[in-house]
């Protein structure tokens, strides 16, 4: 029991440990951070405000929303405070006769920020009214109004875009937690698999991929993040990828591939990150979207094949289980790529043949 709990919590902190180095976390989130950014660069984010509202988070942006209405109820109630006090009809001031005010029953602060709230969310109960005495008071009845609607008009747009931003649809896509390789047609191969949760198609799906890794080059340059292309395949073509069943990506590892020099006993060893991007548009919203996920070494397992998830019913329906999409089984598989194409390699020569240079012919009589 005890050695389980201390099992448990390696790995407990082995996965966080790689949650906490990796550049893309499993969900698509990059890990960076930024240091020294200078404030010139933060007042580029505040005169891009539309943008900077859509990215951050729904908290700030209710906090913002509040603040904006309490802001401008104020200072316009300010302002009909200042009228009011300008003309004579405040409470303290003895008005002669409520009905000479520039607006009615604004009698004091409070008041006055009452009437502002109702001019600007066009509530009008009716007990605070605006009257023609003060040519003032119709301009900052005007200002008011046509500003309150600019400010519904701009909040609604903010919460349209948020709840409509091509990530949520990206959440319906998943990956496989972990990567194989194994053989494929006369190939060893790094197989991930990929699934839209939803009915509605994605259009235009590109799937491409990142090797991440630190590397020297031979002037003893260190470049930390070098990124090698990864190119990955589908039994339905790498273009126009008909996205209506989950997928299963393909990377050949051959003599041009950075797996190459990889084998099944050194493969943890490694550093590096294969980042899987999928770019694709959805078919009712036309937005596009990006879905991004990570492997580590760790994450990549050796010898193993998916199994099959999409079956026929009897009625000749397509059926997709997907208990089994993440669930795989051992494979036979070469201990490395270069034991792979060695074998296949001897494999192609013996079943052509060989010239057996020591063979001599000779012609023989029947007798």
């Amino acid at each position: 029991m005890t050695r389980s709990l201390l099992q448990l919590l390696i790995d407990v902190l082995t996965a966080w440990q790689i949650h906490r180095t990796r550049l893309v976390t499993k969900d698509g989130h990059c890990n960076i951070e930024y240091a020294n950014v200078r404030y010139s660069n933060l007042l580029a984010y505040m005169l891009d405000i539309w943008t900077t509202l859509v990215e951050i988070s729904w908290s700030f942006v209710m906090f913002l929303f509040v603040a904006s209405f309490l802001i401008t109820w104020f200072v316009f109630g300010l302002l009909w405070y200042w009228i009011a006090r300008d003309h004579g009809d405040l409470s303290w001031q003895n008005p002669p006769d409520f009905l000479n005010a520039c607006v009615v029953n604004v009698t004091g602060l409070t008041a006055a920020f009452l009437y502002s709230l109702e001019t600007q969310t066009f509530i009008a109960y009716g007990w605070r009214a605006i009257t023609t005495l003060c040519p003032g008071a119709i301009t900052v009845y005007v200002i008011q109004v046509i500003f309150g609607t600019v400010i519904i008009c701009f909040w609604g747009g903010v919460v349209t875009a948020k709840i409509s931003l091509p990530r949520r649809r990206a959440k319906a896509i998943v990956f496989s937690e972990m990567a194989v390789i194994c053989c494929r047609q006369d190939a060893l191969c790094l197989k991930i698999r990929v699934a839209n949760m939803r009915k509605s198609l994605m259009i235009g799906t590109q799937i491409y991929g990142k090797l991440i890794k630190t590397t020297v080059t031979p002037e003893g340059e260190t470049i930390i993040m070098d990124q090698v292309n990864i190119v990955f395949r589908v039994e339905t073509g790498k273009d126009n990828l008909f996205f209506i069943s989950p997928l299963t990506l393909y990377h050949v590892i051959d003599r041009t591939s950075p797996f190459f020099e990889m084998a099944a006993d050194n493969l943890y060893q490694q550093d590096f990150e294969l980042v899987v991007f999928l770019d694709s548009v959805a078919t009712y919203t036309s937005l596009s979207c990006q879905v991004r996920t990570s492997y580590v070494p760790k994450e990549i397992m050796w010898g193993y094949q998916f199994l099959p998830i999409i079956s026929r019913s009897k009625e000749g329906k397509y059926r997709v289980d997907f208990s089994n999409f993440a669930r795989v089984v051992p494979a036979s598989t070469a201990h490395c790529a270069y034991c792979f194409h060695s074998e296949r390699e001897q494999h192609h020569h013996s079943r052509h043949g060989t010239v057996n240079e020591g063979f001599e012919m000779i012609e023989t009589s029947d007798q």
